[in-house]
This record gives C-alpha cells, structure tokens and sequence, in this order.
C-alpha cells in the first residue's frame, strides 16, 4: 500500500496533466488525420490521399468563406486593439470621473453577456437604423461592428492589466526632461504596453475568425463567414473538405501563435540584457 501510495503522490500530477491534454487536444489530432483519409468514411483510416485539399479549394463557397472571416478578423483585431487600448488607459489612468461605474460596466457587460443576445439586439439596432437612415446594409461591415463589440472586452482586460503593472516612474521622468502628454504616450507608454495590444490583437482575431453565432445574426445575403459556411454543411452531413478547412486552419493559428511566443521570448531576453547592462553600468559608477 505504501508503494501504491508513493506511486499516485509522485506520478498523479502528471497522469492527471496527460489525460486533460489528451482530452482536450486528441478530436484537433483525429481530425488532422483524417483530413488526408482516401474516402468519405468517418472512423475508419482507407489511406492518404490530398484529395480532400484539392477538393477544398475547388468548394467556392469555402475559399469565399475564408477570405471573408480572413478580412473581418483583421478588421476586428485592430479595431479592438485600438478601442481597448484607448479604455483601458481611460479606466487606469483615470480613475476618477463622472459615469466612470457605468463606463466599466458598459465595457464589461459584453463578457459575461451570451452572444444570442448581444447578436440579437445588435440585429434588431441596424435593423431600425437601416429603417430610419437608410444604413448600414447587413454584411461585411455589420459583422466587423459586432465582432469589435465582443473583441474590445477582451483586449480591455489584457491591456489593462499591463497598464497597472507598468511603473509610471519612467513617464514622469519622460516628462521631467521635457515631454509633452501625448509625446509621453506614444514613446514611453505605447512601446511599454505593445506587447499586450500584441496579444490582444491575437485573441481578438481567433475570437472573431471563428465566431458563428454573432455572424449568424449580423450577415446578410450572399455574405458568409467560414465558420457559417463549416456549420452549414455540417448540419447536412460531414464533408471531409471540412477537415481540410480545420486542418489549414489549425496550421494557420499554430504558426502564429509559435511565432507570436519567439518574438517575445527574444523581446524579454533582450530586456534582461539591457536591465543586466545598466546594472552593471551603475556598479561600475558607484565603485568609480
């Protein structure tokens, strides 16, 4: 009983840690692999074949459906980057203003708000502003509109939270040595929180590429994202260029996300560096 007991204290952890990514990342490995399966047949490996690849990008509604959530996600991450960015300095910087509980509510309502109900009053508002002014017309722009709702919550909370951690010192002293506010902002405070607006534009953008049910309310005719193309046929029946789309898409956001991660490995290291070199710089003084 003791060896058993040792055993589950020492190799638990780690057994437990292995079932939940096996969880959550063996349906991503099963449906890689079967985007190259030779036939139609689901469970059942018949052979590797591109097949499936090749028929991917003869569906021109899934091409069509790419390029058009492709667009939207670029659109929606810099815009809630941006807007996110310009909320979160409001609520850190600012934090004492007429309206300000109600501002923080208002940013913050899209979070916990279900996403039939924000894309429901989102439709039933353009519906009565096309009514009363003639636009917007449900579409491209809509969806955009309705993803930047959802997306700048995120980006709020990420940049907020390097806002407060970031040390206000250096801008006092940027502005000790002669700098305006807004020279302030752009050359000691945005290069301080870039890496954040970074990240919220990579959450912002997955959050929009792969969003249906906002998409579903705000699109209009002729207008489909892939992820309502996907859906569509998935009610229909399971294609197997849709494994193709997933697993492209998969490649996509992985490289991303790899790349994102180098570039701030590298970022940090370096700033070890320069922090070790002005320590040292200041030793050297001080013993001088």
């Amino acid at each position: 009983m003791r060896v058993i007991s040792r055993f589950l204290q020492a190799h638990l952890g780690r057994f437990w840690l292995v079932a939940v990514y096996l969880f959550l990342y063996a349906p991503l490995v099963f449906l890689v692999v079967f985007s190259f399966n030779s036939t139609r047949q689901d469970g059942v490996f018949t052979g590797f074949s591109f097949r499936w690849y090749s028929a991917l990008w003869a569906d021109t509604r899934l091409v069509a459906g790419f390029f058009l959530s492709l667009k939207v996600a670029l659109l929606t991450a810099t815009l809630s980057a941006v807007l996110g960015a310009m909320a979160a300095f409001v609520l850190v910087r600012y934090e004492r203003f007429r309206g300000r509980p109600i501002f923080v509510g208002l940013v913050n309502a899209p979070l916990v708000m279900p996403e039939v109900i924000i894309g429901l009053s989102l439709l039933l508002m353009m519906v009565a502003v096309q009514r009363t002014v003639g636009w917007p017309d449900r579409g491209m722009g809509t969806i955009v509109l309705g993803h930047t709702l959802l997306g700048m919550a995120y980006a709020t909370v990420v940049i907020q939270s390097r806002l407060r951690e970031m040390d206000r010192s250096i801008e006092e002293a940027a502005m000790d040595l002669g700098c305006r506010p807004l020279q302030v902002f752009f050359l000691v405070t945005l290069p301080s929180i870039a890496p954040a607006m970074v990240a919220a534009w990579l959450l912002t953008f997955t959050l929009s590429f792969d969003d249906v049910v906002i998409s579903e309310f705000l699109s209009g005719p002729g207008v489909t994202t892939l992820p309502q193309v996907i859906f569509g046929y998935a009610r229909r029946g399971i294609n197997p260029s849709i494994y193709a789309a997933a697993t492209l898409l998969i490649a996509v956001v992985s490289v991303g996300i790899m790349t994102y991660s180098v570039i701030m490995a590298r970022a940090q290291r370096q700033r070890l560096r320069e922090i070790n070199a002005a320590v040292r710089a200041a030793r050297e003084s001080r013993s001088v």
